[in-house]
């Protein structure tokens, strides 16, 4: 928990949703909320504007049929939760929480409390990672071998890309996390650029950035020109390494 300070709630976030377009939304919600010594869970279908795309089905395994009788984010219980505890004394911890809350946003609801990024923590201390997804962290830092015990406790069923079961692999990265920096150092991270040391995609994949900077800097001036949904740690790590040559 922060050093100094008494949170309200802490919130372990995950959404799913309809496709990775612009115009896409969410359609699956789960939290595991921290109040005090109380431990809840919730998981909710939320009806959306924009059908799920086969691609999203595909890894979230949720079917438009599945959604028929579910809420509209409006009306859901979900909102209510969340704009229950939408101040400064909340802490939302996620795997790429800035998505989550862009995904919030596009909902109508907009965030006001602290955040915790594990990806972006895990990134900036534990580089020596080759991936960051959630899932490969899960079995790269051995996190799985507490899964089972704590889904039994909470009633989860643990499966890929659940809202749930990934909320939960969230809390255990963020409590092993917390064995390096305490949350105030976490915070301080998730609203920082990170340094990358390698390139994650492309024919350079696994590359160190530095590197491809002095042998191949066309290629990646052509990355920041072309590659809009460049995610900012890489965006920066880019420059940062184009501007040492």
């Amino acid at each position: 928990m922060q050093a100094g300070k008494t949170l309200k709630m802490l919130i372990y976030l995950d959404v799913e949703t309809t496709g990775l377009e612009q115009n896409d939304r969410i359609c699956s919600i789960g939290m595991i909320l921290y109040e005090g010594e109380k431990i809840s869970t919730y998981k909710e279908l939320i009806k959306s504007p924009k059908k799920v795309r086969p691609e999203a089905s595909a890894v979230n395994h949720i079917t438009n049929e599945m959604l028929q009788d579910a809420k509209e984010f409006e009306n859901s219980e979900a909102k209510r939760i969340l704009e229950k505890y939408n101040d400064c004394d909340t802490l939302l911890v996620g795997h790429n929480v800035v998505f989550d809350i862009e995904m919030l946003k596009r909902e109508g609801f907009v965030y006001r409390g602290g955040i915790i990024d594990t990806l972006k923590c895990s990134r900036a201390l534990i580089p020596e990672c080759e991936q960051f997804s959630l899932q490969y962290l899960r079995y790269e830092l051995k996190l799985y071998k507490d899964e089972k015990q704590f889904a039994d406790e909470l009633g989860i069923e643990l499966r890929a890309h659940d809202v749930l079961s990934d909320a939960l692999h969230v809390r255990l990265l963020h409590r092993y996390l917390n064995e390096i920096a305490d949350d105030a150092r976490l915070q301080e991270l998730s609203v920082n650029p990170v340094l990358l040391e390698k390139l994650n995609f492309g024919k350079y994949k696994g590359m160190f950035i530095e590197e491809i900077a002095v042998n191949d800097a066309n290629y990646l001036n052509w990355v920041l020109s072309s590659m809009e949904s460049l995610d900012e740690d890489m965006r920066y790590s880019i420059e940062y390494y184009m501007k040492m040559i």
